[in-house]
This record gives structure tokens, sequence and C-alpha cells, in this order.
């Protein structure tokens, strides 16, 4: 009986053990619908529209991004340089690693021609005379780089090539994280003034050209096979380098949703195919489990109580109260939503307050709340403005009220 009580004494203890040490992943909240399994290392999946994370698998994690990195390149050059301006290839672009265009020093193109190189061939030599053409030199165009990162709120991305080889400097290495690389795209994608030209490069299926000369002619192929893969897709870059792995970062535009993937680590040789595998699961996760949804709510806004304010229809009564509203409300707001979410709607404001108050003065805020957080707030605002009552208003109102009365009585 002493040896069974302590079997089962040492087994509840080594399960309890086995309890603590195991990751608790029978409670982790997973979305209906939630890929589970993905190839990349870090991965995300984006509402375009509003840079909602609608899901993220260590995106918030550094890492080598290869020649995704040409996304930035090819956005400054449409935004800073004049497409039919003329590009000599360095000696710096010639010595320039495959992939390359296989450019000559001295040999001249037109900027249109060499960002259709970039984009849909990933020419290592062509990234570089792109930009020493648009910054005078590489290390300008990465502090270009480096500067509009900054400008898109990306905090935990480190540029030093255009064409995105694996490099190192005194600072730290050439990164991103795959939420940020889906910012960057989301920018090129959907508000940089050259978003249609930025769209069309990468669109494109196949390329011809030649040198400015006209002595050399040039075929460029779209390697963005997932273009081809899933309707609505319209966006792209690839990438592979042996420390950053296969990445790839792509936008979709389907059902009224504009979705964008970010992949960095997805896989090492002979794995090339596992990015357009998990590009497939995230997009279709997003297509599938996510609605647009009207999400405005209209509510019922009490009075506002004036203390020691004037009411115009009772001059003697020392309060008031004055309407309130919501300022620039939204009735025709949409966000995309997974159909287990809730937006919660919460009403902070004031219920009374000393005068005198403006017109539009915020007494409150209204809050749109998502996973404890806000994704939206609107100001709650007086309607009316309310002076304040004194001694010199009261000698007023018994001055008129007395004179009234006399001239009603004839006197």
């Amino acid at each position: 009986m002493k040896k069974s009580v302590t079997a089962v004494f040492l087994s509840c203890v080594v399960l309890l053990s086995v309890l603590l040490q195991t990751p608790n992943r029978s409670i982790v909240y997973a979305a209906e619908g939630e890929p589970q399994e993905l190839y990349a290392r870090s991965a995300v999946l984006m509402d375009a529209d509003t840079g909602r994370i609608l899901f993220s698998k260590a995106g918030d994690e550094k890492r080598a991004m290869a020649s995704t990195t040409k996304i930035m390149t090819c956005i400054l050059a449409l935004e800073n340089g004049d497409l039919e301006s003329v590009v000599t290839a360095s000696k710096n672009a010639v010595r320039q690693p495959k992939v390359h265009l296989g450019v000559t020093e001295g040999e001249t193109f037109y900027l249109k021609d060499l960002l259709f190189s970039l984009m849909l061939e990933s020419h290592n030599d062509s990234a570089i005379m792109i930009a020493e053409h648009i910054a005078g030199s590489v290390e300008a165009f990465a502090r270009l780089m480096n500067e509009k990162a900054k400008e898109l709120s990306c905090t935990h991305t480190y540029f030093i090539t255009p064409n995105g080889l694996d490099a190192k400097d005194d600072l730290d290495f050439h990164h991103t994280t795959a939420e940020e690389l889906a910012t960057i795209m989301r920018y090129c994608v959907n508000s940089s003034p050259k978003k249609e030209e930025f769209i069309n490069i990468t669109g494109s299926k196949e390329y011809r050209f030649s040198n400015c000369d006209g002595k050399k002619q040039y075929y460029c192929r779209n390697h963005n096979a997932f273009l081809e893969m899933m309707d609505g897709a319209f966006s792209g870059k690839t990438g592979f380098t042996g420390e950053a792995g296969y990445c790839y970062v792509g936008a979709l535009e389907k059902n009224d949703k504009k979705l964008i993937v970010a992949l960095l680590g997805c896989g090492w040789p002979n794995n090339k195919g596992y990015k357009w595998v998990d590009s497939k699961k995230l997009m279709s996760y997003g297509l599938d489990y996510f609605e647009k949804r009207k999400v405005w709510k209209e509510l019922e806004m009490k009075n506002l109580y004036v203390e020691d304010g004037i009411d115009g229809n009772h001059p003697f009564r020392k309060d008031t109260e004055v309407e309130v509203e919501v300022k620039n409300p939204d009735p025709t707001w949409t966000m995309l939503l997974h159909k287990e979410e809730q937006l919660e709607v919460k009403l902070q404001r004031k219920n009374k307050i000393q005068a005198p108050i403006r017109k539009g003065e915020k007494i409150g805020i209204l809050l749109y709340r998502l996973d404890d957080k806000v994704v939206r707030s609107f100001d709650v605002v007086s309607k009316e403005a309310v002076r304040k009552v004194s001694y010199q208003y009261y000698l007023k109102v018994v001055a008129k009220t007395y004179f009234t009365r006399i001239y009603q009585l004839g006197l």
C-alpha cells in the first residue's frame, strides 16, 4: 500500500514538473483559421489600408532582408530622380556580383530602364548605378534610405547597401523586421506620390530595353512568381542571400481588401518554394477570415452641465446646460476585422464644467479599442459657447427687466 501511494505521489510530482516546464501551447489564443505552421522565421500579414498587423510571427525581430531592400531603392529613385535622365556605369557598379545586368564601365542607360532591371531581375549592378546617380555615392544613398525609414517610423531597419547584399559597418548590419518591411511596402503601393509608377514596374511580366547608344539589347523577366499564383497579386519583390535566406514582400488586392505579406528567413537552398507556400497561407487567411465592416456607432450624448453659466432663456438661473457632439464623426468608417473580432466603444467625458466655455471646447473623447489598443479616437466638444455669470451681468439683466416693465406700463 505504501509503495502504491509513493508511486502515485512520484507520478504527480513528475507530471507537475512537466507541466511547469512545458510551454502553455494549449491556452495560447489563436484566431480561427490562423496559420499554425510557417517556414519563415519572421512573417507578417498587414492590412495595407490601415497598416494594422493582422498576423505576426516574430515580426519585430531584426533579420537580413536580401533584395527586398530594392523596394526602398526603387521608390527613392522614383521620388528623387528623372526617369529620362542618363545613368553612367561606374567601376564600382561593374564589380558587383551576380545577379547582375553585366554592364561595362562608362556604359549609359536611362534611369527608367534600370528600374525595371532592378525590380524584375534584381540586378545588383543596376542598384549601384541608381544609388550613385541619385545621391552621388552608395554611402550617401544609404543615408537617404535610412532617413526615409525613420520618416516611416521604421526604427528597427538599417540600410547599408542599395541592393541588399549582406553587409556590416561600424554601427550595425544591414537589416529590417518583417513588420517594418511590410510598412515600407505599404508606403510604396499605398502612400507614395509615385505609387502608380512603382506598381507598374513591379507588376510587369517582362521588359526590353537597350543602352543609350542602342548597341546592346537587354531583356528582363519578372521573378515574382506570386503574381501568377493568386488572383489579385499586383506587386512584390523576392530576395536571397546566404545570411538572409529566401525573402519576399508582396501585395494583393481582392474583394475590397488590400493585403501585404512580408517574409524573412523563409528557407535556404534547396527550399526556394517555401516563400510561395507561406505567402499563399497568409494571403488566404486574410481573404477568408477577415471582412470589411462598418464600425461607427451613434451614441446618445447627454447635455453638459455648466456651472455659473448664463442661460439665455432663464436670465436669473445661475447654471445651464449645453449640447455636445462628436467632432468630425465618420459614419462611413469601415475596418478590416477578423470574423471573431469586435471593437469596444468607450466614451470618456466630463458631466459638468465651470463656465466660461468656448464653442467647440473639448470635454471628452470617444475611443474605439481592439485588443485593449486604441485604433481610433474622436474628440467630444461643446456645441455652443457659454459665458460666465457675474455681478455686472445681473445688473444688466435687472436694468433691462426694469426698463422693459416701465415701457410696458407706459410710464
